[in-house]
């Protein structure tokens, strides 16, 4: 399970809804593109128990009628509930990608309402980004990822890179979420190589140091291509007991 230590944060209610039985709200967020992001979300969909939700603020890149990341996360996980909230075809930053496709930006505050309401009848809602954290949704005013868990005092798990680079990455993702008295449950390796070099390895070692914050798991390069149950195999190998798992930090 995903324990309050890791998934705290009180969702904001929904307007006119006084209720107090919120589900707890994850963001996850990257260090950038083509790191796990989806991948990640879908292996915690996959552990958590209870009703889950999970929420996709913004699709770049993708057509409609297309699959996106709610179909790749579904076929993955398993039965939940996949919200998309807006869709723009170019592979573009979303702010960028709504003023090209000519059509209204998605706006922070109406993405945490959609995840406060999912919270109220579901056990965990995740809530993927859209690459990095401080990527924008909206330029007037500017609006990013980070914003929306600042609407919901949700805390954010950050997917990074496995090779030479991540270290940086990485920590500057963690100290933006800082700076914005914002919570980080750690960081998850997307998308761990078969064959790891010496600075992959050497980053198991190093993120905790270097971000502040726990490593909480690797998955295995290519595990979004597997069936379901080998997938919910891998998933519960790869990542740590924090977030329903078995992983274990390597030792020195």
């Amino acid at each position: 399970m995903i324990p309050a230590s890791v998934a705290a944060g009180s969702p904001r209610p929904p307007s006119g809804d006084a209720r107090g039985d919120h589900g707890r709200i994850l963001v996850v967020t990257g260090t950038g593109t083509g790191v796990g992001k989806t991948v990640v979300t879908a292996a915690l969909a996959a552990l958590a128990p209870g009703r889950v939700a999970v929420l996709k603020p913004v699709q770049t890149g993708v057509a409609p009628g297309q699959p996106g990341d709610l179909d790749d996360v579904t076929r993955l996980a398993g039965p939940l509930t996949a919200v998309e909230l807006a869709r723009f075809p170019e592979p573009l930053a979303p702010a960028t990608a709504a003023r090209r496709a000519g059509t209204p930006p998605l706006d922070p505050a109406a993405a945490a309402d959609a995840a406060a309401s999912l919270a109220v009848e579901h056990d965990l809602v995740l809530v993927e980004g859209a690459g990095g954290l401080l990527v924008r949704f909206c330029d007037d005013p500017p609006g990013t990822l980070a914003d929306v868990a600042a609407l919901l005092d949700a805390p954010v798990l950050v997917v990074a890179a496995a090779g030479l680079g991540t270290l940086n990455v990485a920590a500057l993702t963690v100290e933006a979420l800082r700076s914005r008295g914002l919570g980080c449950s750690g960081v998850v390796i997307g998308a761990w190589p078969e064959d790891p070099d010496r600075a992959a390895r050497e980053n198991l070692r190093d993120l905790p140091t270097v971000t502040g914050v726990p490593l909480l798991g690797t998955l295995p390069d290519g595990a979004g291509a597997l069936a379901r149950p080998a997938f919910a195999s891998v998933a519960r190998h790869g990542l740590a007991p924090a977030l329903g798992g078995r992983w274990q930090t390597p030792g020195p």
